[in-house]
């Protein structure tokens, strides 16, 4: 009888076997073509988490930022086609601000919330709360008082938080770079150029190619709105008024040509003589901007 159970039970591993090695390749290719996190969820506020883990939380903490960077960018295509309502943004932020919480030692982090949240979807006063919770233990990087300045001057126009911000990263950094930065902005008004500047250092210690592509992406459209507002500037100081749109400024040989918007906008001057672009430098839909209303 034992011999018997025994001979049935190696019939059913042997059969389960074969099943397991036909079904293979099918599952291996099914598991291909599907991002690793479908759903995102709620993720419970980091001080939860904090009294339950203990000294586990280091580890939670990496693991959610790795699951929000994954899951977003199984959604980059989704963001590009204006899909929004197919990205669960709010348990997307949540996951990153208790990952933070968790561990704020952990930079991926931060440098998602800024790169994702201030940009996309404006939620600068959000990025600012975590950054400063992770300046608290991360005394030593200068990068997070750097975007601190940046979203305050840029953002917010909070020119008093944007100088403090960038005298400490100064500090931290040793270098002259942010204190010339923020002068530039507050007493030339250069804010685009200041943005310019800015992006362009964080495409240099950015590690994340994703990311990294998004904010190239940006500075293209910023230099491409700074070449209109030196255009503009030269006509204003040569005709004092405002000129209809952009395209007279081509017409009159103060721009080559209107330049192009990688987010899909329409470049126009509004009433104030600001630039602006009907994308609003992201990828949303466009707003039914037009030329300089009066």
């Amino acid at each position: 009888m034992k011999d018997t159970s025994v001979r049935f039970t190696f019939f059913l591993f042997f059969v389960f076997f074969i099943c397991l090695i036909s079904f293979l390749p099918y599952f291996q290719k099914n598991m291909q073509k599907r991002p690793l996190f479908e759903k995102l969820g709620y993720t419970p506020h980091g001080e939860f988490f904090k009294d339950v883990l203990g000294e586990f939380k280091w580890f939670m903490g990496d693991y959610l930022s790795f699951k929000a960077i994954i899951y977003y960018g199984g959604k980059v295509d989704k963001i590009k086609q204006r899909k929004f309502k197919e990205v669960e943004f709010y348990n997307l932020y949540k996951t990153i601000e208790t990952s933070i919480i968790l561990n704020p030692y952990n930079e991926d982090a931060y440098y998602f919330a800024q790169a994702i949240f201030t940009w996309d979807l404006g939620k600068i006063r959000e990025v600012n709360r975590l950054l400063k919770y992770a300046m608290k233990y991360r005394v030593w990087d200068f990068k997070i008082p750097f975007f601190l300045g940046f979203n305050y001057a840029y953002f917010l126009k909070d020119y008093k938080n944007a100088a403090y911000y960038y005298k400490r990263a100064s500090q931290i950094s040793k270098s002259p770079l942010f204190t010339s930065l923020a002068s530039r902005y507050f007493y030339e008004g250069g804010h685009t150029e200041l943005a310019i500047s800015y992006l362009k250092t964080m495409i240099k210690i950015t590690r994340n190619k994703n990311i990294k592509k998004f904010y190239q992406t940006r500075l293209n459209a910023l230099i491409s709105i700074f070449k209109v507002e030196k255009a503009l500037k030269k006509y204003f100081d040569k005709f004092h008024v405002l000129p209809k749109d952009i395209s007279e400024l081509v017409q009159k040989g103060f721009l080559e040509a209107i330049p192009q918007d990688p987010y899909g906008g329409t470049f126009y001057i509004d009433k104030n003589g600001k630039v602006r672009t009907t994308s609003n430098l992201a990828f949303t839909k466009k707003k039914n901007g037009s030329n300089r209303s009066n």
